[in-house]
Parts: C-alpha cells; structure tokens; sequence
C-alpha cells in the first residue's frame, strides 16, 4: 500500500480566511496612511507660513517696515494713462501689488525678484516695448497676458502654495494660499486711505480719517505699517492667514457671492444674505450656479494671483471664524467683502502671528454674535485705543492696536 502524500497549498476555505484577513488589515493601514500623508502636508504648510513670517521680519530689518499691501507704482495725473493692464511700455501698476512681491527675495525667489524689479521684454527681441520695473497691474487678465505676457505674475511660487490644496491651472494664473490680515472691519479695506476714484489715486482728509479708524489689521492697504504700530503685541496679533483656492465646484469658502441688494458696510449679521445661497444638501457649497449673485469673471476666485492686492486674492478678513462663506459687497463688487481663513486641512486653518509662529486655529474658536455684529468696527472718537472687537477673541487677534489683553492660550 503507497503511503499517503502531504497536502500542498490551502483549502478554499482556508485561502478565503486569509483574503478576508488581509483585507481587513488593509481597510485599518489606509486611514492610517492617509492621516500620516496629510499630518504630513499639514506641517509643510505651516513651514511655508514661517518663511514668509521670517520674510516678513527680514524686510523689516531691512527697510523699517513691513511690505506694503497694494502698494507700487502709478501715474499720479491719471490712473488710467497709459492703461496699467494693456499698454505695455511706460505703463505702471495702479498700486495694486500685494504684499508678497516685496517678499519674493526674502523667500528664495531672488531670479524672480529680478525680473519684477527691473523693466522686462515680454517677446525676448531686444526691441521695444519692455515693461517697466515693478511690472504692470497685476489685474491684468488672462486676455491681456496672451498679447505680452508678464511671466513674473503668471509664476506659480511654491513657497505660497500648501500641499493639501489640489488647485492648479486655468483660469488662475499664480496662485497663493497665504493671505495678509486686513483687521476686524471691511471698510476701506480695498483702498486704505488713497482714493481709487475716476483714473486717479489721491489722498483725501476724509478718507485718511476713515481708514485710520477702520482699518485695525496688521496691514493697511496702501500705507506704511512698522511693527511699533502693532501696540497690542506681535505674538497677540495675526499677521496673514491661510486661503483656500477656488477648484471651480461653487464651495462657498472659495467663490465670491454679492450680497444682493445689501451694503455690508450697513448690514447686521453681515452673510445672513449671502447664506440663503448655500445648498441645504451641501452646506459647504452654493446652490446651482445659475442662480447664484456671483462675479462672473472666472479670474474673480480666491487665491488665483498672488501678486494682486485686492482683497479677494490676497487678504483675510478677522470677522467670521475660518472656513466660513466669503460674502462680497454689492454695491461695489469683488472689491471688498467678509473674506475669512480658510482651508484643506480638517477643522481650522493656519495663522501667521506677527512674530513669526504659526498657530493651527480651529473653527470653533469663539467669534463673538455671528447674527449681530457687523463687520464694520470704527474707533472711539477722542479715545486713546479703539473699540473692542465685537468678535470676541477671534477678532481680537484681528486688530493691532486697540488695547485688548488676550488672556491665556488659544
């Protein structure tokens, strides 16, 4: 009688156990993997946020201030003439820089430095025309640049984009994550205390008065700021913060909807009309496209130029607490609006402070009466500081020099 052989392999049942097993240990390792991935992209972010701030601490260093938000080069007469968007040569740029093209040789872009701050020949020829040093406006729209493209501001810089964000491509041209902290109050955020009206830029008594009472943040638009102006304290103050960029899906954090028939400046419950556009079924999301009151320029998106100085692009509103609506003026559209943080990451966005840390801030910090406040905050006449932010400790972060005391960690 043959002895009987030793089985080789596994029953059907046994090889199923084991498929069964190993999928299982996989459904575990994949979450893992993911949040290990995006703890990951998590920190490079906030790396990239503490080059800017150490930029920002160098070009103090350097010049004894901080780099001006739409700040620049103009035609003082008009404007207008010649065309800051169009006309090529002896053109200017409206002052309507951000405040990161200042900060280009402070972050390792010193080639692109170069080509900013030097007049630049757009076809390469040697003839005219050039553009002149600091560039044309970066206003400029995808159209303009197909004539005589200015590569500097269509330049992606990866210094101000986070690894969480997927945007890329057209309509945007470069994009930026990092935006300047403009305060607690959108008025006057857009011009500061130089008018923008009929072609020409001026001050104006009346103007310079508002903005000084208006505008609280760590920067002011169109004007000089030094840290001896952030009296409530570096570290207690918000220097910029962390934007989402528009992926052209209608998210309510990235695309710009008017508030119709509203002055935000004169609203309480500043997005109460801005938020009858979300979709009930997707809080996070306008409703259908086509019944939204939206900028229609698909350029008009958050974070799609870095080098434009208009709050839409490039500047945070410390008003509603991170990733909530973006919520834009209609009686003076896409120029300014409530524009808060936001962001890829889960929970919160990050904060630049004015030394240089970066905190992690969570959606849920306190923000004061959403239904009530308005995002318009003055100074007391006659007062030595200002009015208390009626944002609570979100908004007192905002301002920098109104004396409140920001008690404990946050």
């Amino acid at each position: 009688m043959k002895p009987l052989k030793s089985r080789i392999g596994f029953t059907l049942v046994e090889l199923l156990v084991v498929i069964a097993i190993i999928g299982v240990l996989v459904g575990l390792l994949l979450p893992a993997v993911q949040a290990a991935r995006e703890a990951a992209r998590r920190m490079s972010c906030s790396n990239n946020f503490k080059q800017l701030g150490l930029g920002v601490h160098n070009y103090h260093s350097a010049f004894k201030q901080i780099p001006m938000q739409s700040g620049g080069t103009t035609n003082a007469n008009n404007a207008n003439t010649p065309s800051p968007e169009s006309d090529v040569a002896g053109g200017h740029n409206r002052f309507r820089l951000s405040w990161l093209v200042g900060l280009t040789p402070y972050i390792e872009q010193q080639a692109l430095w170069e080509q900013i701050s030097n007049p630049l020949d757009p076809d390469g020829d040697s003839n005219a025309p050039f553009f002149q040093s600091m560039g044309p406006s970066p206003a400029r729209s995808l159209t303009d640049h197909t004539a005589n493209p200015y590569q500097p501001w269509l330049t992606n810089i990866p210094t101000l984009r986070c690894p969480s964000d997927p945007g890329v491509g057209l309509p945007a041209q470069g994009r930026t994550n990092y935006a300047a902290s403009l305060g607690d109050s959108l008025h006057h955020s857009h011009y500061g205390h130089i008018r923008d009206d009929d072609g020409l830029l001026e001050n104006s008594s009346n103007w310079e008065r508002n903005a000084g009472a208006a505008c609280r943040g760590f920067f002011r638009s169109r004007s000089v700021r030094r840290f001896a102006d952030i009296t409530d304290g570096l570290s207690n103050t918000f220097c910029a913060g962390e934007i989402a960029t528009d992926l052209g899906d209608s998210d309510a954090r990235t695309r710009p909807v008017q508030a119709v028939g509203q002055n935000l400046l004169n609203n309480a419950g500043f997005t109460q009309d801005c938020n009858g556009y979300l979709d009930p079924e997707r809080p996070q999301f306008w409703v259908d496209a086509t019944a939204l009151a939206t900028l229609t320029d698909a350029e008009d998106r958050r974070g799609y130029k870095w080098a434009y100085g208009r709050p839409l692009f490039t500047a945070v509103m410390i008003c509603s607490p991170p990733n909530k609506v973006i919520c834009m003026g209609a009686d003076d559209p896409g120029e300014y609006g409530v524009l808060p943080p936001s962001s890829r990451h889960q929970g919160g966005c990050h904060m630049l402070m004015g030394d240089g840390a970066v905190k992690f801030i969570t959606e849920s910090i306190e923000a004061g009466s959403q239904e009530t406040a308005r995002c318009i905050v003055f100074n007391r006449a006659g007062a030595g500081h200002g009015d208390d932010s009626p944002f609570g400790l979100w908004g007192s972060l905002g301002t920098a020099s109104v004396g409140e005391v920001i008690d404990g960690e946050f």
